[in-house]
């Protein structure tokens, strides 16, 4: 917006928010230039500096200040002429030359130093300021300078100034499109309330807006609803901000609400609505309401863009509405439409997906589609769904009509592979090579499959040699069949540098293969190439369980390597593996071994506190151990609740439990589980008889010899023994 300003006289003072370098009595050009050079790099040179000062006083006036501030583009240079020219005593400023010190300070980010040379323009009054101030609102707006046009805005409304309702719309919309935020809309049109301006809808549609980015949605529909009261009729924008950011929002059922309420209303809508709207509700599985629009839409002769089409054929394909799809494709050829690359592989897989693949065929000939990937799109569908003949006939009326690719190939062999046809498969590679096309990892993929489901492991192994060598990878289905085939045929060796080749491509495997690799690995003995492997699944992301954990430990615990496997457990947990009864089992019974009683009796309680129950040959091991080193007492608390949980602790068991905690001198506790054991109906054996006879034997001597009670005969001993233990 272009202004011609007419000159005004304006004071001397020089605003006290301007720095000067030096003294403002001094207006000879030698002192201007004394300030230039002791001004910072970026200024003119001294000689440029004295020139334009010395072209500006032989005829300084408005005109030719404004000419050589534009063509100054340092704006400190710019400055220091501008103030230069304040102190000349003949030289009045007017409204055109504050213009242009405060576009270049704003232009340059000069916040501040901007703010200050328009709060003195508006204090000084003189002639068309506030037209000067609103066409550099306009110049900010259209650079993209929104923080300099807000503090120019407070300026001319601190003026009292009424700035027209397209300024305010104009840096409303500016501030919208550049998601400057909430705050800074809402400002502007707190100053419109303020300066009296009514707004219109186009000012509610910026405000209805930034609501929605702002994720106030309910006062953004209280604002819809006043609308009316302030004077203004809701038209297409309104509700495609509306309705766009309900959806966006998972909010579909008050959208549809929003969007009953525009056909009620009868508003007319224009191009951008439907191409925004239809997209949107076709995005929500709300095709209905988008047809809907389309015939609207129709109605109304506005015709839809290509994407538009697209997104709604793919709807009605997604939903099986392949008659309406059908019809919006017709649409939008009669139209003169290109239609998006996917539409027709879109159509032909919604027809596949409905089992018509002779309807699919019909519409690739009807329509004369030239596009490759309609037809390896059915193609795909009679090669995974194991027609090999209507896979050969249509890949061959393909290659007739050159529409075939390397995927094209490589389907027609994979089918083939598949149904054990290797030879065919080896002819169709002919051709293909034939044909200028390279074997890629696909194709090398699907022969591998073949040859593995017919035992052939020899030549897939070569096969595999030939994607080494070619720096390929292997797809995931052939991966994971080649590795389980090689480990069912004990090539444990051969499965595991294939796996070292595929993860140093970064390919991981699948956790079941990959259980069985480690497996066979460790049943060969080779527990530390099974811990390499370990290390490298992690880096190639292979998942691994504690299964896989187990397998190792397992293999460990055979070379009694007890503190290895505490090494293991730690890394185990630190990958995220819980221990489970079998890795517990294992390391009791490892440790046991190595007569680490400690360790024993810890991974006991653990594990009866995870409410896991060791198995019968863990508890045997573990009691052998304990005994052995007169530490059965340890886990009293252990065994109490085993007792109540599990039946693991048969006669045996607790017959060295009674003895060995009869030894450690747990006599009470000893006969408590003798209790127990005759609950059960159990026969102590001789060992337990002897020591527990011996004891009673003893103490009925001492108390006889004590004379606290009555001497009992050996008669009456052999009596008491009998009553407890009948069947001895």
């Amino acid at each position: 917006m272009a202004v011609k300003l007419s000159s005004l006289t304006f004071s001397k003072r020089i605003p006290r928010w301007v720095k000067l370098n030096a003294s403002l009595s001094s207006l000879s050009c030698a002192n201007l230039v004394e300030i230039n050079n002791e001004s910072d790099g970026n200024l003119l040179n001294s000689c440029e500096f004295e020139s334009k000062v010395q072209f500006l006083m032989n005829k300084l006036h408005p005109e030719s200040l404004i000419h050589v501030l534009d063509s100054t583009k340092d704006v400190n240079s710019s400055l220091k002429l501008f103030k230069w020219a304040s102190l000349q005593k003949k030289f009045k400023h007017n409204a055109e030359t504050y213009h242009r010190i405060i576009l270049k300070l704003g232009m340059n980010g000069n916040i501040e130093e901007m703010e200050g040379f328009c709060k003195e323009m508006v204090k000084e009054k003189f002639p068309h300021f506030d037209e000067a101030l609103l066409s550099l609102i306009y110049s900010f707006v259209k650079h993209h300078k929104l923080d300099e046009a807000l503090r120019l805005l407070s300026c001319i409304c601190y003026s009292h100034s009424k700035p027209s309702l397209n300024v305010f719309n104009a840096l409303m919309g500016a501030l919208v499109k550049a998601k400057k935020g909430f705050r800074d809309v809402l400002f502007v049109y707190k100053e419109m309330v303020k300066a009296g301006v009514i707004p219109n809808v186009e000012t509610l549609n910026y405000l209805l807006e930034t609501l929605f980015e702002a994720d106030r949605v309910d006062v953004a529909l209280n604002q819809y609803r006043r609308m009316n009261k302030k004077g203004c009729i809701p038209n297409s924008q309104t509700f495609e901000v509306l309705i766009g950011g309900l959806i966006s929002r998972n909010l579909v059922d008050e959208s549809l609400v929003i969007l009953n309420e525009l056909f009620d209303l009868g508003c007319d809508l224009d191009l951008s609505f439907y191409s925004h709207i239809i997209p949107q509700l076709c995005s929500v599985n709300q095709y209905e309401a988008g047809m809907r629009l389309v015939r609207r839409m129709r109605a109304s002769n506005v015709t839809l863009d290509s994407r538009t089409y697209g997104v709604m054929i793919h709807v009605f394909c997604q939903n099986l509405c392949l008659d309406d799809a059908i019809s919006l494709y017709k649409e939008m050829m009669d139209s003169g439409l290109t239609p998006p690359d996917n539409v027709y592989t879109e159509i032909v897989s919604g027809f596949c997906k409905s089992y018509k693949f002779g309807e699919a065929k019909k519409f690739l000939d009807d329509y004369d589609v030239y596009e490759v990937f309609p037809y390896n799109a059915l193609l795909g569908v009679y090669c995974k769904s194991g027609d090999l003949v209507a896979a050969i006939d249509l890949f061959y009326e393909m290659f007739e009509n050159n529409r075939t690719d390397i995927l094209s190939w490589n389907m027609l062999i994979f089918c083939l592979c598949g149904k054990r046809q290797i030879k065919k498969a080896m002819e169709v590679i002919c051709r293909m090579i034939v044909c200028s096309s390279v074997p890629n990892s696909d194709t090398y993929s699907a022969l591998i499959i073949g040859n593995c489901k017919l035992d052939k492991l020899e030549e897939a192994l070569l096969l595999f040699n030939q994607v080494q060598k070619n720096c390929l990878v292997l797809d995931s289905p052939s991966y994971v069949e080649l590795v389980e085939c090689l480990c069912q045929k004990g090539k444990v060796q051969e499965a595991a540098a294939i796996f070292c080749y595929m993860s140093g491509k970064n390919l991981s495997l699948q956790s079941t293969s990959f259980n069985m690799l480690i497996k066979g690995v460790c049943e060969r003995g080779k527990i530390s190439y099974a811990i390499q492997l370990l290390f490298l699944a992690r880096a190639s992301g292979t998942f691994y369980s504690s299964a896989t954990y187990n397998t190792v430990m397992g293999g460990l615990s055979k070379y009694e390597s007890a503190d290895s496997l505490l090494v293991m457990l730690s890394q185990m947990i630190v990958d995220g593996c819980s221990p489970c009864e079998e890795t517990y089992c294992t390391l009791i019974q490892s440790m046991s071994r190595a007569n680490q009683t400690s360790h024993c009796a810890c991974f006991l309680h653990v594990m009866l506190n995870q409410g896991l129950l060791p198995d019968s040959e863990t508890i045997a091991s573990l009691l052998s151990c304990l005994a052995s080193h007169s530490q059965l007492h340890k886990i009293l608390y252990a065994l109490d609740k085993l007792m109540l949980s599990s039946d693991t602790l048969d006669s045996s068991k607790l017959n060295a439990l009674i003895t060995g905690l009869w030894k450690e001198g747990y006599k009470s506790e000893a006969g408590r589980f003798l209790d127990i054991m005759l609950e059960r109906g159990w026969v102590p054996d001789t060992t337990t008889h002897r020591m527990v006879m011996g004891y009673v034997v003893k103490e009925v001597y001492d108390l006889g010899k004590c004379g606290k009670e009555q001497f009992r005969s050996q008669d009456e001993v052999s009596m008491i023994l009998e009553d407890a233990f009948p069947d001895i």
